[in-house]
């Protein structure tokens, strides 16, 4: 899964994106809003992966991840490069919003910001409509095919939502208008997080920016999360360690690096959950859609696993934390469930797959 940066140039955006995946792009590259991409990975702090890596003392712990694609800033009016494949192909949007002074760009509008962003990638969606739209048209003059129909009629309705200024995500679509569209990877359908980037001395307050911003209609619309950051303070606390940031982090009121927080709100927007696997090679976090059945979940280990699923072996985190690691204890309690293919992964299970390839 795949989340896209975006943002206006000097919000922050690639700082930003330097603190998720732990690269070092340097951001004078993207002073020009020049239409290139930077791709990372950026892992997700789960503090249960955390305790289960000290029950099992293994020797690799690992957490979930996701990809991150950063595109240049964009200027109002300049979305040529929204049009990338890489950033199209994104599941999910995270929009870094200014809240600081520039002495470039001058005072901070978030609201302002955030609804001229909304408008460039519905007026994006609307120009790939127009053609589309206008492809159909002649073909079906040529030879009425029922499935171009169908599609011109979609594309019809999804055209004027988009002109009355309404992105794709708060459009009413049934299952089979979705899978009609399912290739278009439109901009304006993807969930997307609102990320404002405040200043130092506005940390106190960022549980407040709704308020203060005036963006409580932003985040009330479908698909969509308003949250906030520092990022030029996130990197200064990534820069220290141990004893020296805890310090550092108290001083500034905060109980974590709000940056797992960001990873935590990326990851939820994604739509993905983890469940675990634990042994002493290994303590590791998946990542999975919501709602995945057992035998695909299988498949995000090894597809081999897939191909030959019998069974899964599942218990919760809660419960073998409980039983100090021991799945005898948990045999004994009766609280390790021998789960089929079609069982319903959730977040935070232990699993151990029982498969046989030879099948």
């Amino acid at each position: 899964m795949k989340i896209g940066l975006v943002g206006l140039p000097k919000s922050g955006k690639t700082t930003l994106f330097n603190l998720l995946t732990g690269s070092s792009v340097a951001t004078s590259k993207y002073d020009g809003g020049r239409a290139e991409l930077h791709t990372g990975v950026a892992g997700v702090p789960d503090p249960r992966v955390d305790r289960l890596s000290a029950l099992f003392n293994p020797k690799k712990t690992t957490y979930a991840t996701f990809e991150v694609v950063d595109l240049a800033g964009i200027e109002k009016g300049e979305r040529g490069a929204l049009d990338a494949k890489e950033f199209r192909n994104a599941d999910a949007l995270l929009h870094v919003v200014r809240a600081f002074t520039d002495d470039a760009r001058g005072a901070a509008d978030p609201k302002r910001d955030i609804l001229d962003l909304e408008m460039e990638l519905i007026l994006a969606d609307l120009e790939v409509v127009d053609r589309r739209l206008e492809r159909l048209e002649a073909s079906i003059k040529k030879q009425r095919k029922d499935a171009e129909v169908k599609e011109h009629e979609v594309l019809g309705r999804l055209k004027i939502a988009l002109e009355s200024e309404t992105p794709l995500r708060a459009a009413s679509l049934t299952p089979d208008d979705a899978r009609v569209i399912r290739g278009f990877t439109f901009l304006s359908q993807k969930p997307i997080l609102h990320l404002v980037n405040v200043e130092e001395k506005a940390i106190a307050e960022g549980e407040r920016v709704v308020e203060r911003y005036g963006l409580a209609e932003v985040a009330a619309r479908q698909q969509t999360r308003v949250g906030w950051v520092s990022a030029v303070i996130e990197a200064e606390i990534a820069a220290l360690e141990g004893a020296e940031q805890q310090a550092f982090l108290a001083d500034l009121g905060l109980a974590e690096p709000a940056i797992n927080r960001v990873l935590r709100e990326c990851f939820t927007l994604l739509g993905l959950v983890s469940f675990f696997t634990v042994g002493e090679d290994e303590v590791r976090a998946w990542p999975i859609p919501a709602a995945t059945r057992a035998q695909d979940a299988a498949g995000a280990v090894h597809s081999d696993i897939a191909r030959g699923f019998i069974r899964a072996e599942v218990n919760g985190y809660d419960e073998l934390v409980a039983a100090e690691g021991s799945f005898d204890a948990l045999k004994k309690a009766g609280r390790l469930r021998l789960e089929g293919k079609d069982y319903l992964v959730e977040d935070g299970e232990v699993c151990h797959f029982r498969f046989n390839v030879a099948k």
